[in-house]
């Protein structure tokens, strides 16, 4: 039997160039800024993605006390946690979050869209967020990525 002409090529991690990207999240809807941003860090949007390998971009998210929810949502959205212990669920609404700590929205966000094992775990540690515009890695030169749907 001959080999096809055509061979699958999985790159591996060593293989991998990654770029920093910087996207401002002012006025963009939660669910559409975080769908977004989980397709660079995972890889997607790169010809050679490989399922099992981390082929993704660094992200830098800015102004994520800026982020929205539209109609009631953010009245009735809330975040669920617990600590372990008997009666120690804790729960936060979306108006709370984004006073108190909104970094925290767009990472509970992205995570729930990289997939749940030790691959999604490294990925999101790509993931920096930060409250305002200012972001301590202007020396990595991040490319500024535009959002699409606005």
């Amino acid at each position: 039997m001959e080999p096809s002409a055509k061979i699958t090529k999985s790159f591996r991690k060593e293989d991998v160039k990654r770029d920093w990207w910087i996207v401002d999240a002012t006025n963009m809807t939660v669910g559409r800024l975080s769908t977004q941003v989980a397709t660079l860090l995972r890889g997607k949007h790169k010809p050679w993605f490989t399922p099992h390998v981390d082929t993704g971009d660094f992200v830098i998210i800015v102004n994520a006390d800026k982020v929205i929810m539209e109609g009631k949502r953010a009245e009735k959205k809330q975040y669920f946690r617990h600590s372990g212990y008997p009666g120690g669920q804790k729960v936060d609404t979306f108006k709370n979050l984004i006073v108190k700590n909104p970094e925290k929205i767009i990472q509970h966000s992205v995570k729930g869209m990289l997939p749940k094992n030790r691959l999604g775990r490294e990925i999101v540690k790509k993931l920096k967020v930060y409250t305002n515009d200012q972001h301590p890695h202007s020396a990595q030169k991040p490319k500024v990525f535009e959002l699409q749907y606005k």
